[in-house]
């Protein structure tokens, strides 16, 4: 349950953060912003959870294993 609620609050912060990003490049701050990015935002976080949701684990490998290079090549240990 506990990563289930992290990625639902993830990927509504990130999908956020990032169609309202997106919408300001592509029309900038005009009358229509906020209806834009609603749509934006809609159409984003359903894709950004199912993609948080499923590719967590693979990306938790790559990190643990790029930390791994990291600390061999810093001389440091884990």
């Amino acid at each position: 349950m506990t990563k289930f609620i992290y990625t639902v609050l993830f990927s509504c912060v990130l999908s956020c953060i990032m169609s309202a990003w997106v919408t300001y490049i592509n029309i900038g701050l005009t009358a229509n912003f906020l209806g834009k990015w609603q749509v934006a935002f809609l159409n984003a976080w359903p894709a950004a959870f199912v993609c948080a949701y499923l590719l967590a684990p693979v990306v938790g490998k790559v990190t643990f294993y790029l930390v791994q290079v990291l600390n061999k090549i810093g001389g440091k240990n884990a």
